[in-house]
């Protein structure tokens, strides 16, 4: 307080002159760096203020606190556009899921620019830059062991002639008795959940019952990674700011010990699988999606892994 009101009588002229950063924004040797980023909106609908205020406005608030205090500061965003969300909205306007992603991508543009949120970039996730990252992460973690293959038994709609991957299906919960849990997971209980585990399932293109059939996915081997992981969160948990839900969510993870995690779709619409016999599926969102911050950033600039790999600036 006493620093606060002393600057303030000194004045405006006193002040250090504001840090101009050179364009694209990269990190400076002896400054300090700051890359911000929010939760990337889903395409599929026209964000509302909840939407903003619940991750765009708290980081453009952030960004520019960061840039005041002259720190050197990245704050990209940009659309989620793959994923049966952006699927089923095209379904339901008569459109392909491009012209979707086109479509809105538009629309949340003008409405952050309206509201003067200072993106240095906005972008989005269908790029050729999201394939390249995303299926060179994929390639890394084939080489290194930790992905495996197995047969799961799926809901197939027979009238639709698809599979019903994620939002394509929904179902009572198991756990809670939710009547519209969607095939990955209850937005009542936030239980994650295999679909054929649904009671009384239905497609959500036709409403028709689907059957059960067996079909080859992809798996990220969480329980081979439990081992490291641990010890990095408890040095997570002891230095950073994580809010206590975060906490509750991922201790009871770790408890109840970490499952194989599938990490691929019979969809259409995504990033593809570069593996033969699994070249006519996608990557699941929640495995594509996150990957989007690195291609938004890469999209910004060629040298987006001095922001992305480079602990020492």
């Amino acid at each position: 307080i006493t620093a606060a009101a002393d600057a303030w009588a000194r004045g405006a002229v006193a002040l250090p002159k504001p840090w101009q950063p050179q364009k694209p924004v990269l990190p400076v040797e002896g400054m300090r760096n700051v890359l911000i980023t929010s939760a990337l909106p889903y395409v599929n609908n026209v964000p509302h203020l909840g939407n903003i205020i619940g991750c765009v406005l708290s980081a453009d608030t952030f960004a520019r606190y960061c840039r005041l205090r002259n720190w050197n500061t990245l704050y990209v965003c940009g659309t989620d556009e793959y994923g049966t969300a952006t699927e089923t909205k095209a379904v339901e306007e008569g459109l392909t899921p491009q012209e979707i992603c086109n479509k809105y991508n538009t629309i949340h543009a003008d409405i952050y620019r309206w509201f003067d949120i200072s993106f240095d970039y906005f972008g989005r996730t269908t790029t050729p830059y999201q394939t390249m990252i995303a299926q060179d992460i994929f390639q890394r973690l084939l080489a290194r062991g930790f992905l495996l293959q197995d047969t799961v038994e799926q809901l197939r709609c027979e009238d639709c002639q698809r599979f019903l991957a994620d939002r394509f299906v929904e179902g009572t919960c198991p756990f809670c008795s939710y009547e519209e849990a969607r095939g990955d997971q209850c937005d009542k209980c936030g239980k994650l959940i295999n679909a054929v585990e649904l009671k009384n399932p239905q497609c959500k293109l036709c409403r028709g019952i689907p059957v059960v059939k067996p079909t080859q996915h992809l798996f990220l081997d969480l329980p081979k990674l439990e081992e490291q992981l641990e010890p990095w969160l408890e040095q997570s948990w002891a230095t950073g700011d994580w809010t206590a839900n975060a906490r509750y969510i991922t201790r009871s993870w770790i408890r109840d010990g970490l499952k194989p995690r599938c990490i691929t779709r019979d969809l259409k619409w995504g990033t593809p699988v570069p593996l033969d016999g699994f070249r006519d599926k996608v990557f699941y969102v929640w495995f594509d999606a996150p990957i989007g911050y690195l291609s938004i950033t890469a999209n910004y600039t060629d040298q987006w892994e001095r922001w992305w790999k480079n602990p020492q600036q």
